[in-house]
């Protein structure tokens, strides 16, 4: 997939860990899809750049549980209180495997839960996999059988 609605694929990663967000830019480049890719270091950085420019309408939302400031939770929370971005896919990205995590971020709103791979190429294979999701289909129909990847 490398244009949602015939456009370039605007995602937005909030993750503070320097690596990850090194190791995701890598990934969608090892599989060549063509993004327009925003990352911030926080929870709070996330709020107020899509609060600030309404028009960063992103296509997917990558949301790290475990941050300074704000929080993945907190920020999911508020993200699906925001009328222009209540039906963004967001996929929770996170090390946590935490049961009441995975479970809590469901009934919240969000519309995937990926734990994050050991390692580059399982990375690679685990982006493939959420970027090959449909997800008007997936949004439309919540399935806790299909909410955690891993």
């Amino acid at each position: 997939m490398e244009h949602i609605h015939g456009h370039q694929l605007c995602v937005l990663l909030a993750d503070d860990d320097e690596d990850d967000r090194t190791f995701f830019r890598e990934a969608l480049d090892e599989l060549g899809i063509q993004t327009l890719l925003h990352t911030v270091t926080d929870g709070v950085q996330l709020l107020e750049l899509v609060l600030r420019k309404e028009s960063l309408l992103p296509d997917l939302i990558f949301l790290d549980l475990n941050m300074p400031g704000k929080n993945g939770k907190e920020c999911l929370r508020e993200i699906r209180a925001i009328p222009h971005l209540r039906d963004t896919p967001v996929i929770i990205f996170s090390t946590s495997a935490n049961l009441r995590d995975i479970d809590e971020t469901f009934h919240n709103g969000a519309s995937l839960y990926v734990q994050k791979p050991s390692g580059f190429t399982l990375m690679v294979e685990l982006l493939d996999k959420v970027f090959r999701i449909n997800w008007g289909d997936h949004i439309s129909k919540a399935d806790r059988s299909k909410f955690y990847f891993s």
